[in-house]
């Protein structure tokens, strides 16, 4: 399969009609235009083979995550996906295995209605590099830095599920073996992580801040804290717990998966005491769970404390590249 072929089987496996696209993949750039009234919203996430995903990981997983971690940004934004591009690195134009790939990226941007407007090909090293735009209403973004002291801080879903899945995989002998079904499940949530778009567009107006949860909880929460010049409290008890994460491991390593184990992609959001309810009520809406695990207060950093009120300490915060 050569360049050419390659990028029409992309164009075709991956195609999503928009209006708003004039002019889409063949040409040297699109050509877009973005509503009236809007602001665009843009991120850009590379995954590498080796280091984001195992070399094991099957192509559709591959494409579904490269998409779904770029998705979970616009979440954290309250943003409406849009358009993407997408560079591609590949050993081997391997027909099936990009079949495969562009499967699971279509089967996520085909329901968003987002459409790919264009990217590149070259050979090397697998790697994948995503950028997708979003719409949001002039200053109606969710930002990490308005967070204020008494909000609640709220988690969507079930952080620690997907690092009990890596661990399942790369260090099995650390689990007490899952069942077949958590165990697929654990697998689920690692490689095909559901970005919470609905729950970041329902949040405008009511979330004074947000993030996505890609480098663990404790860390991501970490940055709302020190951008928004506040504290954060979580208390561990209140921590949500998939029935399949409470079956695997032990305590000790639940919390640390919970808190750090990253590769979630859920959103940590807080609010105003008085936007409680509100949040409740998305719950049901949604059919999505959102527990508040804890608080913001005066002064700096994350803490995270027992049922009584003493801290835990923890193992280093989540992932963070060229750390020592």
């Amino acid at each position: 399969m050569g360049e050419f072929t390659l990028i029409d089987e992309i164009r075709w496996r991956c195609a999503v009609a928009r209006a708003d696209v004039v002019l889409g993949i063949g040409d040297d750039a699109a050509i877009l235009s973005p509503p009236a009234g809007a602001q665009l919203a843009i991120s850009m996430d590379t995954l590498v083979a080796g280091i984001h995903f195992p070399l094991s990981t099957m192509p559709f997983d591959i494409g579904w995550k490269a998409l779904a971690v770029n998705l979970s940004d616009l979440a954290a934004m309250g943003a409406e996906p849009a358009w993407a591009t997408l560079a591609l690195t590949l050993p081997d134009a391997d027909a099936a295995w990009l079949a495969g790939f562009c499967d699971g990226f279509a089967a996520l941007a085909q329901p968003q209605r987002l459409a790919l407007v264009g990217g590149d090909t070259t050979r090397g090293p697998l790697s994948i590099t995503v950028t997708v735009h979003g719409f949001v209403p002039a200053g109606a973004a969710l930002r990490r830095d308005g967070a204020r002291q008494g909000d609640r801080i709220f988690v969507s879903g079930y952080p620690g599920d997907a690092a009990a899945g890596l661990t399942s995989l790369l260090a099995a002998a650390l689990l007490r073996a899952p069942a077949q079904d958590d165990l697929d499940y654990l697998m689920q949530r690692l490689n095909r992580p559901t970005p919470r778009i609905e729950l970041g567009l329902a949040l405008r107006g009511l979330a004074s801040a947000a993030i996505d949860i890609s480098d663990g909880l404790r860390q991501d929460l970490g940055h709302i804290a020190a951008r928004s010049g506040v504290a954060a409290t979580v208390h561990a008890a209140q921590l949500p717990q998939s029935p399949a994460l409470a079956r695997v491991g032990d305590a000790a390593q639940r919390l640390h998966w919970q808190l750090a184990g990253g590769d979630d992609y859920e959103l940590c959001f807080c609010v105003p005491q008085a936007a409680v309810a509100a949040v409740q009520g998305l719950a049901s809406v949604l059919g999505l769970a959102l527990t508040e695990i804890g608080a913001i207060e005066a002064g700096n950093g994350v803490r995270v404390v027992g049922p009584g009120g003493e801290e835990i300490p923890l193992q280093r915060g989540g992932w963070e590249h060229f750390a020592a």
